[in-house]
């Protein structure tokens, strides 16, 4: 594993906050019952790794956007549940398109849905969790949250012109020395933005990511190589999503793609800029 961080970033990482006095929790939730559809993909996504990167600790505030299928919210609800907190936030449901009232509807349903899906999945009490669209987020949750966490969303963002809204939200409830963790698949060396920023693979140059977080006042304070996958070129026609978990030629070639694995990620974090 190769690690490259500021010396700030370092110096966080060898605080009390981020110790391993907190190791064996989350290998607690790691290995919960509620885990086992997920386990499988802990080989590619290391959340272990990752969040100990991300300086993730029990007590933070820390909030998730976009959390999808909960992957992720599996495991850090439970584990921020007792002396930290847990928050999920979206883009604003006004703002986009639907192919149906049915889409729509449940889009606009999704912050009192997403945390009675919480409660079931996790048993982590419904009360306890806050999401919100960020139109709406709540005013006394400016500057009081510790980590911005955004999983191989990054490609959407740019896409649907919506990564602005989101990092000026994710800028404004962070406290002044909170940070934001990206995981996001990675175009190939040398790949042009024709082919992987105007065009909707699912994979970005990094120097993409990194001036879109600039523009927001954000710089980078470390990157990782924790889910790196040399395996994959990151050249396909079908994008991303031509591997698993997606495998989006259903049997054609799929062991192929399952030796593979999921893709090549690049692990950055972000900081604000002053």
């Amino acid at each position: 594993m190769r690690l490259m961080l500021t010396a700030a970033v370092a110096a966080l990482v060898a605080s009390p906050l981020a110790a391993d006095n907190h190791a064996a929790d989350l290998e607690t939730v790691l290995a919960a019952d509620m885990r086992d559809d997920d386990r499988a993909r802990d080989q590619y996504r290391n959340p272990a790794e990752t969040l100990e990167f991300f300086q993730v600790a029990p007590g933070m505030t820390v909030a998730e956007y976009g959390p999808g299928g909960g992957w992720y919210t599996r495991v850090l609800a439970p584990y921020l549940h007792s002396s930290g907190k847990y928050i999920a936030f979206d883009q604003d449901s006004d703002g986009r398109t639907y192919n149906s009232r049915a889409q729509e509807a449940r889009a606009k349903g999704w912050t009192e849905r997403f945390k009675a899906e919480v409660a079931e999945m996790t048993g982590v009490e419904a009360d306890s969790v806050t999401a919100f669209e960020i139109d709406e987020m709540p005013e006394d949750l400016a500057g009081t949250v510790d980590r911005v966490l955004i999983f191989r969303s990054m490609h959407g963002l740019n896409m649907g012109n919506a990564a602005d809204d989101v990092l000026k939200a994710a800028r404004m409830m962070l406290k002044d020395d909170g940070m934001v963790g990206v995981v996001q698949h990675r175009a190939p060396k040398g790949a042009r933005y024709d082919d992987y920023g105007a065009r909707q693979r699912g994979y970005m140059r990094k120097q993409d990511v990194v001036a879109i977080f600039a523009a927001n006042g954000f710089e980078l304070a470390g990157e990782s190589e924790i889910n790196a996958n040399p395996n994959d070129p990151a050249n396909w026609e079908g994008g991303v999503w031509t591997l698993p978990p997606v495998l989006r030629y259903g049997d054609q070639d799929r062991a192929k793609y399952e030796a593979i694995g999921e893709s090549d990620r690049m692990t950055l974090l972000f900081r604000k800029a002053q």
